[in-house]
């Protein structure tokens, strides 16, 4: 059974699907870009704010269906430059920071609203 999983604390879909859903002990996350929740403006700093704001969008999500960042096992991330990789990183390490989930890191022609980031996840319940 499916359980959909919805929070203003991240940003709403923008178009047919959920935030999130939860089957059993793992959530499937759709894709997070870096807009302000609060506001429902982009954060339209450098690479590294909205990914920031990305996954921070990402993690309050996976609060509210009961997980972490610590219980995340698979990440994708979708970056709009790959020279932008190495300050991706240096973010993420501050949400990850051990038992890192596992990760693919892919370079995209454009992203929804034309940001910089995307990320998504695959996360167990705690």
């Amino acid at each position: 059974m499916k359980t959909v999983i919805q929070t203003p604390k991240a940003p709403a879909a923008i178009g047919p699907y959920s935030q999130a859903i939860a089957v059993g002990d793992m959530i499937y996350t759709s894709g997070m870009i870096p807009i302000i929740p609060e506001t429902g403006e982009l954060e339209t700093g450098d690479v590294k704010a909205q990914a920031k704001q990305a996954i921070g969008n990402l993690i309050a999500l996976l609060n509210e269906a009961g997980s972490d960042a610590e219980h995340v096992v698979k990440t994708t991330v979708f970056i709009k430059d790959m020279n932008d990789f190495a300050a991706v990183n240096e973010v993420y390490a501050t949400f990850f920071e051990k038992d890192c989930p596992a990760r693919s890191c892919v370079e995209v022609a454009r992203l929804p609203k034309d940001v910089k980031i995307e990320i998504e996840a695959i996360a167990i319940k705690k």
